[in-house]
């Protein structure tokens, strides 16, 4: 089955969509998207593919994706007969997660909502009473306008970041392109770092810049990396502060606040440990 590759937000030229969908059969190929995408079948039944999953689906039947999943909804071939009183009706809510921006998601409050993105990565499938009150959500959503609309796409993705009524579809985050991606983000983890790291930086910060959960942003970093973070982070405010130290003559306790250490024996401590000599003796040995 050949993939098709798309961008709802460009097709339909606006960052939030929610479309309540009659046809007499899905159609819409088997594609991927950036965009995350809740669907919500109200009508029909057939199978789904989703990643590497193959399911059955009948009405009621309610997933959220997160961004280039491969997907497609087929019909039973019953629909493909065009018998007039059967139809695939849906509600399908598109919205790219840009539209929230990464302060957004540094935010020690939404970090459900992070994770809740990150797992969609696999595909969920909502049941119980969640799928009951999201579907109700999803009734009244259609009918909103403008602003309302965020306002009840917010409420519903807090319902689901909460919610133990879910299943995973495959069992691993699905990635097109899992390599790119893992190098793309550590590209911009790297260059975050060397323009913040005179700063604090906190975990749930530069995953976030990474569009992950901390706690597989540390799975991810120590995998292509070898060493964890914290100490990465160290190794760049060091190698700052050796600059410092050969072309400048600011006092220690200046360079240690210029390369994000809050006390001057913290900033000795560590330097050793990486130099293996202290700060002083590497400035000393220089000018010898």
């Amino acid at each position: 089955m050949k993939l098709e590759q798309t961008k709802i937000t460009s097709y339909l030229n606006t960052n939030v969509s929610v479309l309540n969908r009659v046809e007499s059969f899905f159609q819409s190929p088997f594609h991927s998207h950036p965009e995350l995408e809740l669907v919500y079948v109200k009508e029909s039944f057939g199978k789904r593919i989703i990643g590497n999953s193959v399911m059955p689906f009948e009405p009621g039947d309610m997933v959220f994706l997160g961004s280039d999943i491969p997907h497609v909804w087929l019909n039973d071939e019953i629909y493909y007969q065009e018998i007039a009183d059967l139809k695939a009706n849906s509600i399908v809510v598109y919205f790219s997660k840009d539209i929230f921006g990464p302060t957004f998601y540094a935010l020690k409050e939404t970090q459900k909502i992070n994770e809740l993105f990150f797992q969609a990565g696999k595909g969920i499938s909502i049941i119980g009473k969640t799928n009951i009150l999201i579907a109700k959500k999803l009734e009244k959503l259609v009918l909103k306008k403008d602003f309302e609309v965020i306002v009840g796409l917010f409420e519903i993705l807090s319902i689901l970041s909460e919610s133990q009524d879910q299943i995973y579809i495959n069992d691993e985050v699905y990635s097109l392109m899992n390599k790119e991606a893992k190098a793309d983000r550590l590209s911009e983890v790297f260059q975050f770092v060397n323009k913040n790291y005179a700063r604090n930086i906190a975990l749930v910060e530069i995953a976030a810049v990474a569009n992950m959960t901390p706690t597989s942003f540390c799975r991810m970093f120590k995998l292509k990396t070898k060493k964890n973070f914290v100490d990465y982070l160290n190794e760049i405010r060091i190698s700052n502060a050796c600059k410092l130290l050969l072309e400048t003559d600011k006092s220690m306790s200046e360079i240690a606040y210029s390369c994000g250490y809050k006390t001057a024996s913290n900033f000795n401590k560590l330097f050793k440990k990486c130099k293996g000599i202290t700060p002083s003796e590497f400035k000393k040995n220089a000018v010898v």
